[in-house]
């Protein structure tokens, strides 16, 4: 079935767009605020706890966009925003932390899929594991929380290469991981094996995605949660515990 009222949102919420700086949980990892923790350096930003927090999301919202996941490194946003590297620790916790509080994600995706996976039952291996996964991952695609900015970001990255090479980096080290361990594979990147099984669950749940969130094909858009689980849950868990023929590892394709 289709969401109600939630066609055509948040086109604009995509990687470079406007995203900002959404509010770190009040766990841990904000805490309170460091007494003169910015450098000194260039004016024109608010003093004080809140303007801090949003230089470090500004300054990491724009170097996500320019230089991927990846080569934005906590050091490198610490000194576009002109503050030291441990107050960015200190605000955000995380690199994942601060790259959902960037893109305005209420969440933290890797902590969000491990407590859905739980609720869900997938603690590891076992019959339903697929059809599970694709309940658990549509009703965190589906909520009212998450929905108008994941489209964005979907909408971005078939849009922007910049926004795609941002995504893919975001995926494999947050998602993907998260992925194998609670199916009890190794983390990507230290087995060939686990690397591509996760890559091709990737293949099912992002096509899930994109077909029915972004391009809303009908019978993809329609159909129920049950009815995907069903259909869609035996290639994943395929993908995750059968027979696979693993290809070795070739260089990536250039584009252009």
């Amino acid at each position: 079935m289709t969401v109600p009222g939630r066609a055509g949102a948040a086109g604009a919420a995509g990687a470079g767009g406007a995203v900002g700086a959404g509010q770190p949980d009040a766990g841990g990892r904000p805490g309170q605020a460091i007494a003169g923790g910015r450098r000194p350096g260039r004016g024109g930003r608010r003093a004080g706890e809140s303007g801090t927090r949003e230089a470090i999301a500004d300054a990491a919202r724009a170097l996500f966009a320019e230089r991927g996941y990846h080569g934005a490194t906590i050091r490198a946003i610490a000194a576009v925003a002109e503050v030291d590297p441990a107050l960015v620790h200190h605000f955000y916790g995380t690199k994942e932390a601060l790259f959902a509080a960037a893109m305005r994600l209420p969440l933290v995706p890797s902590e969000a899929l491990t407590a859905a996976l739980t609720r869900s039952g997938i603690t590891g291996p076992g019959a339903g594991l697929g059809e599970r996964m694709v309940r658990a991952a549509l009703g965190l695609w589906e909520s009212e929380e998450l929905y108008e900015t994941f489209t964005g970001l979907l909408r971005s990255a078939v849009t922007s290469e910049q926004a795609a090479v941002m995504l893919r980096e975001f995926i494999a080290d947050s998602i993907l991981s998260t992925l194998a361990r609670m199916a009890g594979l190794a983390e990507p990147g230290s087995s060939a094996e686990a690397e591509f099984r996760v890559a091709m669950v990737a293949t099912q749940m992002l096509g899930l995605a994109l077909t029915r969130l972004v391009l809303a094909l009908p019978p993809v858009a329609e159909a129920s949660v049950d009815d995907l689980a069903a259909a869609i849950g035996p290639s994943v868990e395929r993908y995750l515990t059968g027979d696979l023929r693993i290809p070795p590892r070739r260089r990536p394709r250039r584009r252009g």
